[in-house]
């Protein structure tokens, strides 16, 4: 039997870094490689093994199930005219692996929030379980889902993806405290730094959108909601309970190997845009005649 068999992915925000373009359009459903964001981290779930999928969504994300939601009428009517290419697609949308469920998000602000939701509607506090950000695209040979899988099961910890960065890209990330080495690109986390100024950043990893999430982060999101309860102060978040986690007990970061696509701003979702168009062979070689069309003194510097 696999480790983790469920996930969890947070897609109730408002994705204002996006707005005007995501004022109606969830952000999920921005489209990159001819799919939107959301489904090519579902099929990176269902590649890694995964049977279960929770998706944790607010009142004005319905465009997300309906992607996702079986149509056999329009199935029919697509191959009645010839188009089972078209067809198939659509058929596949509502067969992919794995039972995906959507859960609505209540409680106080903060992506610690949701995580705690689904947690409590499916995957419970007894098991570990998968947490992706539904606005992330990763490319790899082996899924990030996957490399995050088989870190906990080497060591029985919960687990956060990282990444290289740049010292002046900190302020964008939360930043890890490494104690140590335990190879194979894994390191024992002290704690976590969010946004640190770049003077200030405690190493050059930036923890991205991948987790293993362990019952003892449950009960520490829990507890700190309970808090918020009574307080109604502050908002609810990951990294804070991943933080009280590591200053007393095991927290592992995973070096992932492979290209990290953040689709949560204007730039960032261009780039992986280009990067899936590029990589696409149907499309890439006349994208790149028109990069070369557009500015042929620039191709041509990157060339020598």
């Amino acid at each position: 039997m696999p480790t983790i068999r469920k996930a969890v992915i947070p897609a109730a925000g408002l994705g204002t870094r996006l707005f005007p373009l995501t004022r109606a359009l969830p952000k999920e459903m921005l489209p990159v490689g001819g799919q939107p964001v959301i489904e090519h981290t579902i099929r990176e779930l269902v590649a890694s093994g995964i049977e279960e999928i929770t998706v944790v969504i607010s009142g004005n994300k319905g465009l997300i199930q309906e992607h996702f939601a079986p149509d056999d009428q329009l199935v029919e009517q697509l191959r009645s005219v010839g188009k089972s290419d078209l067809a198939d697609a659509v058929s596949d949308l509502s067969e992919l692996g794995a039972r995906l469920n959507f859960v609505y998000q209540r409680g106080p602000y903060g992506n610690g929030t949701p995580i705690l939701t689904a947690a409590s509607w499916s995957a419970g506090s007894t098991e570990p379980f998968l947490a992706l950000w539904a606005d992330d695209v990763f490319v790899s040979e082996r899924p990030r889902a996957q490399q995050l899988i088989e870190a906990h099961e080497a060591t029985g910890a919960p687990v956060i993806a990282l990444m290289p960065m740049r010292r002046e890209e900190s302020i964008r990330y939360g930043v890890p405290i490494v104690e140590s080495a335990l190879g194979d690109g894994r390191l024992r986390i002290r704690g976590l730094v969010e946004k640190p100024k770049p003077e200030d950043a405690p190493s050059l990893y930036a923890a991205i959108g991948g987790y293993i999430i362990t019952p003892e982060i449950v009960d520490e999101l829990a507890e700190r909601t309970r808090r918020w309860q009574e307080l109604r102060d502050g908002e609810i978040y990951l990294t804070d309970a991943l933080h009280a986690h590591a200053v007393k007990h095991t927290l592992v970061g995973q070096l992932l190997e492979g290209t990290w696509y953040d689709t949560g701003n204007h730039l960032s979702y261009l780039k992986a845009q280009f990067a899936a168009a590029l990589a696409d062979p149907a499309y890439g070689p006349e994208l790149r005649r028109l990069v070369h069309d557009l500015d042929p003194a620039g191709q041509d510097e990157s060339n020598t």
